[in-house]
């Protein structure tokens, strides 16, 4: 059986200095990507592509590790990030983990606004069976959420601090 779990965040930051040039900042991948996520988890693998270790989690007794692949991709005065690829370590007993993120940053007058989908689709593995699936699936919702607010936190606080360094540096 296949449990599927989604989760959506958005984010508006505003930015006092430097609106203008927020376009070029959003085209250094590599900087931006890595003030986006932990940069120590993160493994460039050539233009637009990177290596993610997502943080590990447990979900009632199973340590979870996903770790993605990552595409980025830039149109003028936007950034958008999904998966190519994922996988579980540590897990060896799903076959078949997918994970799904689709997000995107885009500069407005006022500073950034994003939204990010993060989904999940795997098997049921064989330890959770006697759980009913609702709620593994609420569980692995609010999992999801978490790693969203997570994330969310993450870009209000570094993103901001780490595009008024570039500016400084420009």
């Amino acid at each position: 059986m296949s449990l599927a779990f989604n989760a959506r965040q958005k984010i508006d930051l505003a930015v006092q200095d430097n609106v203008e040039q927020l376009p070029n900042y959003l085209l250094q991948q590599e900087r931006v990507v890595g003030a986006m996520l932990d940069s120590k988890k993160l493994t460039p693998l050539g233009p637009g592509s990177f290596r993610y270790e997502v943080t590990s989690f447990q979900v009632f007794q199973l340590q979870v590790n996903p770790v993605v692949s990552i595409s980025v991709v830039n149109t003028p005065g936007k950034i958008k990030m999904f998966v190519t690829d994922s996988q579980l370590d540590g897990l060896g007993i799903v076959d078949d983990f997918e994970l799904t993120l689709n997000a995107t940053l885009e500069v407005t007058s006022q500073g950034l606004e994003g939204e990010a989908l993060l989904g999940v689709t795997v098997s049921q593995p064989p330890l959770l069976r006697l759980i009913p699936a609702k709620i593994l699936e609420s569980t692995g919702q609010s999992i999801l959420n978490g790693i969203l607010l997570g994330i969310k936190a993450r870009v209000g606080k570094q993103l901001i601090s780490d595009f008024q360094d570039w500016c400084t540096q420009s």
